[in-house]
């Protein structure tokens, strides 16, 4: 797995993107519907009503992580950004309204992924490992082994408890 050529994929992307369809397109139809119900659908809403449907199914689409040999990337309508893990010099956890890992190569590339991405997928994860721990004994990695620490410690956990699932023990 980690060590082949084979591309790892977020497994549950089709899933996300379904549900952000499903809740634009019920805006979108709430909103014509309120129109067509108040007898002031016109055109020129209904076409603003379309833009913000569009608007919403943009925040909600998921990023589509892929991630192969001493590479990950991140693609998020048409636009793809790039690292290469075994030339990582900086891993940070971003929190905000949704927590975020920014990943940095020595190239200049950046991707934002959520750390829940590589939870619920363990390929992308071992392959983002395979790679940070090259470039941590190669001396690149200057900032963030204690993010990917933690992060490395909560997909342990996430293991675990899929074991104890499995099992019958939870």
């Amino acid at each position: 797995m980690a060590g082949s050529g084979t591309v790892a994929n977020d497994q549950d992307r089709t899933q996300q993107w379904w549900s952000a369809v499903r809740c634009a397109g019920l805006l979108l139809t709430l909103l014509l519907l309120v129109d067509w119900g108040s007898g002031r659908g016109t055109p020129w809403r209904t076409a603003l009503w379309v833009a913000v449907a569009w608007l919403l199914f943009a925040v909600l689409c998921p990023a589509r992580v892929c991630a192969g040999p001493n590479w990950l990337a991140s693609r998020r309508l048409g636009r793809e950004h790039r690292v290469r893990t075994d030339l990582l010099v900086s891993v940070r956890c971003l929190d905000g309204v949704s927590q975020r890992l920014l990943l940095r190569d020595a190239l200049g590339g950046r991707v934002e992924i959520d750390p829940e991405v590589l939870v619920r997928n363990p390929d992308l994860w071992l392959r983002l490992d395979e790679g940070a721990r090259r470039a941590t004994a190669d001396g690149l990695l200057l900032c963030g082994e204690t993010a990917l620490r933690r992060l490395s410690a909560r997909m342990d956990r996430e293991t675990a408890r899929a074991v104890f699932r499995a099992s019958g023990l939870e």
